[in-house]
């Protein structure tokens, strides 16, 4: 099992020097990579509880963000050409990109140049969005009905530049002639794609296999969620003839904190305490995670009353303590 962070750029009065000293530390435990999230906006009426749907339009959650309108945060792919520089080995991502908010054809070159600065560490996430608010302030507020098809458009696009000298496209987001868009990634035949779906398996295994994306990432999810939608993933693919590459990642988002007592794990949907509690729960839960066939938790500090030299500490205890006995199994 691999790990990686989930850097808390979405997080009230949160600082550089604490995303940097998060980032550094994951790479001198030899995680996997770091992820950004992407959040543009906070509505005002979030902090009214008056958003449209809740988080992530996860129902356990309530119709507002963990974070205040007022909050100070910091932009997701902004952080992307800064973590390519402050780091050596670690791969670096966004999870996820709302293709909606960005010009399919653009955000592809930006990738491109993005993986140059990381020298081929670059994995993009990709995933539909789901807060009307957001697409509003992002100006395309008639795109969200269709966002699944802009994530469509956008992989096709996105494969399309990064692999032929002259690219066109005539679609129902895109029309553009033959045009060249710079350099290609280093990464080939391009960087790995990950797939965000929260609500529709057969959807994201429709994605995964038509696409031959490299991973699947997803949020709270139980190791039975795990392999339901491993199992989708698989039955797609069998039915075009194809099967699951073994190099296939199956991520999920995860707030992780080791506390001192056992933590309450009473089931509670996607609020549920999965990698939040002593160190023999989570070694417990990961061995778990193992089984059913997780290969990267994106470990994800809370949002609030978890300060960063307790997750440098949780980190550290993790990799040294944790993880040699559940790779032991």
């Amino acid at each position: 099992m691999k790990l990686a962070l989930y850097l808390p750029n979405f997080r009230d009065k949160v600082t550089i020097k604490e995303l940097e000293d998060l980032t550094a530390l994951a790479e001198d435990l030899d995680f996997d990579s770091v992820w950004a999230l992407d959040r543009l906006v906070v509505p005002e009426a979030s902090d009214r509880g008056e958003l449209q749907y809740p988080f992530g339009m996860m129902t356990e959650f309530p119709t507002g963000m963990p974070v205040i309108a007022r909050g100070e945060w910091f932009q997701g792919m902004t952080l992307i050409p800064w973590l390519a520089a402050k780091t050596q080995k670690v791969r670096i991502g966004m999870s996820i990109i709302d293709t909606s908010y960005r010009a399919p054809a653009i955000l592809a070159a930006e990738l491109a140049t993005q993986d140059h600065l990381s020298n081929g560490r670059l994995n993009v996430g990709v995933g539909a969005g789901w807060m009307p608010e957001e697409f509003a302030a992002a100006s395309v507020p008639q795109l969200f009905p269709r966002r699944h098809a802009h994530v469509r458009e956008t992989i096709e696009i996105m494969q399309g530049i990064w692999t032929n000298e002259l690219f066109e496209y005539h679609g129902e987001f895109a029309d553009f002639e033959p045009s060249g868009f710079g350099h290609k990634p280093i990464q080939k035949p391009h960087p790995p794609i990950y797939f965000s779906g929260l609500k529709d398996p057969k959807r994201s295994a429709r994605r995964i296999a038509k696409y031959g994306l490299s991973g699947w990432i997803g949020i709270q999810d139980t190791p039975e969620e795990i392999v339901r939608w491993r199992t989708e993933i698989e039955r797609e693919l069998g039915e075009m003839g194809r099967s699951l590459p073994d190099d296939f990642d199956m991520c999920s988002m995860i707030w992780f904190v080791i506390t001192e007592d056992d933590a309450d794990q009473t089931p509670a949907g996607k609020a549920s305490n999965l990698l939040v509690g002593s160190a023999r729960q989570i070694e417990d839960i990961l061995k778990r995670y193992a089984d059913a066939g997780l290969t990267m938790p994106l470990l994800w500090p809370p949002f609030r009353d978890v300060p960063t030299a307790k997750t440098l500490d949780d980190m550290k205890r993790l990799t040294e303590e944790i993880m040699p006995k559940v790779n032991s199994v």
